[in-house]
């Protein structure tokens, strides 16, 4: 089997604009590489805009490290739906259509998932923010782009703070003190099910939780209503994914919320879950 890894201009190896956080797509080819030449298949991975690429000599494309697709986003789409013409792609392209806008997340809470409050704003203006803060109570807020990642554009305000240019439609919730108080888990999926489960946690004196901020991860073994919850987030899917993260925080009841389903180019953790490679080779040949 010869899978594609997906990736981006900037997270390939050599490239001169590569990310920080771009070792993150170096641990994901060691461990997809080694599961799959153990088992007679072979690991390539492609920027998805290279132009180049024949697209049917891959058995099947995984997106991966694709972390500049969301300011070029008809292009990114096109492209997947290129190759869903020549091989097997995964997530599906519909699948990822759905999840690239986070308000998929209104559907799921449709579906009993359990979120955090959110205000939907095409455009975050000072007076939207000052609306929010009054909507929830709240001293702090953080406002998300709705299509985005990694914490690209995501703001954290308090009240009385000056409100940045917010040029995207965003999502602005509460602060949530768990964040920093215990982190976020996130629990990795492969094939519908569970693989590992992690504890990210931030670095002193910032709550984003991402490697490029100084963030951790650490192996959890959860408690079973946690892996439950998570589990009932992801059958609400309206595709059953080949990969996904489901990423959660823990209300002040004690069950966690939903932060986001993470269906197109989530990293997976793989130093914290060695047998990713191997689990991602045996759903694709199942």
């Amino acid at each position: 089997m010869h899978l594609c890894f997906l990736s981006s201009r900037v997270t390939m190896p050599g490239s001169p604009v590569r990310r920080v956080d771009a070792f993150e797509h170096d641990q994901m080819m060691e461990n997809l590489t080694a599961a799959f030449e153990a088992r007679g298949g072979r690991v390539t991975d492609v920027s998805w805009d290279d132009k180049d690429v024949d697209w049917s000599t891959f058995d099947a494309v995984m997106i991966g490290t694709t972390w500049d697709y969301w300011d070029r986003l008809d292009e990114f789409l096109e492209t997947l739906e290129k190759i869903e013409t020549q091989t097997r792609l995964y997530n599906a392209s519909a699948l990822v259509r759905w999840n690239i806008d986070k308000r998929y997340l209104r559907d799921l809470e449709g579906k009993g998932a359990a979120l955090i409050p959110t205000i939907w704003a095409d455009k975050a203006t000072p007076e939207v923010i000052a609306e929010a803060f009054e909507t929830f109570g709240a001293e702090k807020l953080v406002a998300k782009r709705q299509v985005g990642a990694g914490a690209d554009g995501q703001h954290m305000l308090k009240r009385g703070d000056a409100v940045p240019e917010m040029p995207h439609p965003m999502m602005i919730q509460p602060f949530m003190d768990a964040i920093v108080d215990e982190g976020e888990l996130s629990f990795i999926f492969i094939g519908g099910k569970l693989s590992h489960t992690l504890l990210k946690t931030a670095a002193k004196g910032d709550y984003r939780i991402q490697s490029a901020y100084g963030g951790q991860e650490t192996p959890v073994d959860p408690a079973p209503e946690d892996v439950a919850q998570a589990a009932k987030v992801l059958a609400a899917a309206p595709v059953k994914p080949l990969y996904a993260r489901v990423d959660m925080i823990r209300g002040e009841d004690g069950s966690l919320c939903l932060m986001e389903m993470e269906l197109i180019e989530p990293f997976l953790y793989p130093l914290q879950g060695p047998e990713l490679g191997a689990r991602i080779y045996e759903a694709l040949k199942g």
